[in-house]
This record gives structure tokens, sequence and C-alpha cells, in this order.
């Protein structure tokens, strides 16, 4: 088969979990596929990094211009290459009106749908305007959980057979590391020298990292004195609302806002904390829990959407509209040694379910199917 990938996402998305999807499968397929041929629609020069085989070449997209490159360059490439199928993996975002071959799009969530305030505008203008027309024109729409399938189903009307689910997984490079090596790695670069609760994730209202802050100045006096709340990521969405919530809760001095973290400092973090909590209001997968639990970190996330069925019975699960549940739930494990080191090893065990290979091996399986059966 000839296949082409839009994977301008690996950079215009990096850091997120549609950058890392995007990546991951690219790995995979440089390593495993030799069968198929492949074009890469990439954005920036850093593709040769990865050493591509012979079966894959690159064609480089300006950050620029997608109008032209998405409308009239990609579906005139695609016709010319005689590609016989095009995978958009970012929401489907960029998939051309035009169309000379299969379409595939993953769409993780619709987040843009359920909780617009959540959104920025730039983006959530372009995610209405543009979904429809993405799963009418789409052949076959991944997603990477039941719980988005049904929200896909339930939003658009579409048949459950044109949608295959795939779960994301956490990167290998998230593993337990011994806690004397972490304290001292900690300590040397981010001056925490302390236990701490840990978030890691973004700052969108949805990610409900104030609950966090509520509940953590609720805690009984013995555990903050003891413990105190990392929060690690950028600067930007409610950010700066959080270290004033901070402030205003005479919370400040335990509460750690660290900025901006390397990728590979993050298992460090994870490694190190003594609990990860992670309270989101909504999730298309949630890889932050997975990541934490392949870390051998005990995790405290919420009930809702997507998370119950990634995480299962291998976390502590809360009802993140309710500060005080939370609050409880890590005055439980923080006095419960055995509860907390027996989740802790149960999240681990889980999280081994789930690997990149399998999800893009799922991904050429489909691929396989569409072109035989469409």
């Amino acid at each position: 088969m000839n296949i082409a990938i839009d994977a301008r996402g690996a950079n215009l998305y990096a850091g997120t979990g549609i950058g890392t999807y995007t990546i991951e499968l690219l790995k995979y397929i440089n390593k495993h596929d030799s069968e198929n041929k492949y074009l890469l629609y990439w954005y920036g020069s850093n593709y040769k990094q990865f050493n591509f085989n012979k079966n894959i070449s690159i064609s480089i997209a300006s950050k620029k211009h997608h109008h032209f490159f998405e409308e009239y360059f990609i579906p005139e490439n695609i016709k010319l290459k005689n590609i016989d199928i095009y995978h958009v993996p970012q929401n489907g975002i960029g998939l051309p009106s035009k169309k000379s071959c299969i379409y595939i799009s993953t769409i993780h969530d619709l987040i843009p749908y359920v909780m617009p305030e959540t959104v920025g505008r730039g983006y959530l203008k372009k995610f209405i305007s543009q979904m429809p027309q993405i799963v009418q024109n789409s052949d076959i729409i991944i997603t990477v959980s039941n719980y988005s399938k049904k929200d896909i189903m339930r939003i658009f009307d579409v048949d459950e057979n044109k949608i295959k689910v795939t779960y994301l997984a956490a990167d290998d490079y998230f593993k337990p590391i011994e806690e004397n090596v972490c304290k001292d790695y900690l300590n040397k670069k981010y001056n925490i020298n302390f236990d701490y609760l840990l978030y890691i994730g973004g700052f969108s209202p949805r990610k409900n990292v104030k609950s966090i802050l509520l509940a953590y100045s609720r805690l009984i006096k013995d555990i903050k004195d003891k413990y105190k709340v990392v929060i690690v990521g950028s600067s930007k969405d409610e950010h700066s609302f959080l270290i004033s919530l901070a402030n205003s809760l005479n919370i400040s001095e335990n509460v750690i806002f660290t900025g901006y973290v390397p990728y590979e400092d993050l298992p460090y973090f994870y490694s190190g904390a003594t609990l990860f909590l992670y309270p989101s209001l909504y999730e298309g997968f949630g890889l932050p829990p997975l990541e934490a639990m392949s870390c051998c970190t005990p995790v405290i996330t919420s009930n809702v959407s997507s998370i119950p069925e990634i995480v299962g019975d291998a976390a502590l699960l809360i009802n993140p509209f309710d500060a005080e549940q939370l609050k409880n739930s890590i005055e439980e494990l923080i006095h419960d040694e055995n509860k907390r080191n027996s989740l802790a090893i149960h999240g681990y065990e889980h999280s081994l379910k789930f690997s990149w290979n399998k999800t893009a091996k799922e991904t050429l399986n489909i691929y396989k199917e569409a072109k035989n059966n469409l």
C-alpha cells in the first residue's frame, strides 16, 4: 500500500497527547513496517533525527499557508503519488475536502463540543467549523477510548462500525526510579528536597487543578506540615489564576509551581511523588495517570469521562466536583501505607497492559482492513 500521513502534528502539537501519538506511530512504522510505502507531510527539519527507512519519504510543508497545503498541495500530491490511504492524526484537522483515496482521521476527543468554554476561541472556531466535514469525509475514524467513541456517535450520529478504538500508552521512558536517585536529582536541579503530592498536565479549566489546591488547603495540619504540592506545567491558561488562588488560601509557601519541565525529567517527578493527583473533568484518554502508574506512583483521579475506562480499579477514583472527597482520599492514602503501596503496585501492573507498539500495530491493521474492504 501507498500510505500518506499528515505528520505535521509531531511538531505543531509537540508535548501534547496528539504530538506524542503521532511520533510514536511513526517510530513503530519506521521500525516494523518495510512492506508498505509511506509519504509523510512534515513541518520542521527534525525529521532527520529519525533516520527514516527507504520506504518512507518526506514532503515538507510550511507552518504558514495551511489552507493552500490542505486544500490544494496535499490533495494533488496524493493523486500524483497514487496514495491508497491518507491518515490525519490531529483530530482530522486539515483533512482535505477533495478526495481521491481512503481517508482516515484520528479524533481524540470532542472537547470543543462538550466543554467549549475550556477551549481557546481560535481552535474552537476551527474545530467546530471543520469537524462535521471531517466526520463525513473520513472512511474510518480512529479514536482513543470507547468513551470518545460514544461521544462521536452521539454528537454526529455515526455508525459505530466506522469508528475504531486504539488506546494510547505511556512512553517506555516512564519507569520507576529509585527513591534516593529521585531525591538527589530533584534536589540538585529543582531544589525539591521534601515529600510532595504531584500534578502534571495542562491548566485548562477542564483539568480542574483548582480542586487540588482547595483539597490541600483543607488537609489536617500534620499532613500539610509534611507534604507540599508540586504542580508541573508551562505557564498558560489558568496558571496565573492558580497562583492567586494558592495565595488567597494561604498555602502558597507549600505549593510549588515549577513552570516548564523537560520531558526527560518527568519520570523523576512521577517516581519521587507520594501521590499523583489528576481530578480532570473530561478526558478523551488522559495520559498522565498512566504515566504515573508506569512509574509505580499511586494515583487519585476522576470517576468521569474516559478515565475509569483507562485506569480501571488500579487508581482511587473520586468525584472531581467534590474537593472534600479528594481531600479525604488524600488523607486516607497518606495514613495507610499498605493501601498506598498496594495501589502503586497494582497501578504499575495495570500500566503494562498498554504499549505504543500495540497501538501502532492495531493502526496498521486498520489500514489493511480499510484497503481490503473499502
